[in-house]
């Protein structure tokens, strides 16, 4: 659970490349303004949540119970919502908003992430799941807010050079 807990944002990261490598397969401009969205969703969301954090002013389960076993060290910033819960949900809402499958296994992977956070004493139950809603409410949200444009974006630059990056649909054959 440690090494996952600490260094499994590597695999969320690994997922918006894969989100991303496999849209131009789908020759739907949507399906390429989601992948290009996911990222820019959870950075969002995660500067959003640092000024959530230091207005919860919630401790750490260690600062609150300081004989509890903690399995990594100690963090000076606050507990609630999760970092890396905020973040895991922003990359799942994120791939299901791209491919279907990617999306659950990363869902998956988001909540084993939440509870992960929770084992090594990072942090309480509820910080982990409110940075799972948090995260894929604001990707979700932002994207139903900017889908629109992406995908005129998308579907402009498809007559550009960056054409192959985008799509491998045929000049005039997109969805």
């Amino acid at each position: 659970m440690r090494p996952y807990a600490e260094y499994g944002v590597c695999l969320f990261a690994a997922v918006l490349l894969v989100a991303w490598w496999w849209a131009p397969r789908d020759r739907n401009p949507r399906t390429m303004a989601a992948a290009l969205w996911a990222p820019v969703g959870a950075l969002l969301t995660l500067g959003l949540n640092q000024p959530l954090a230091n207005f919860a002013d919630e401790p750490r389960p260690y600062t609150v119970f300081p004989d509890a076993l903690v399995l990594v060290a100690h963090s000076q910033d606050y507990s609630f919502p999760s970092d890396h819960a905020v973040m895991a949900g922003a990359v799942a809402a994120g791939a299901l908003l791209t491919h279907r499958r990617l999306g659950v296994a990363t869902a998956s992977a988001a909540v084993v992430m939440a509870f992960a956070r929770v084992y090594i004493g990072a942090h309480f139950p509820l910080d982990a799941i409110a940075g799972l809603v948090l995260g894929a409410v604001v990707t979700c949200v932002g994207y139903l807010a900017v889908r629109r444009l992406l995908i005129w974006e998308v579907t402009g630059l498809t007559c550009t050079p960056l054409r192959p990056l985008l799509t491998t649909a045929e000049p005039g054959l997109l969805q």
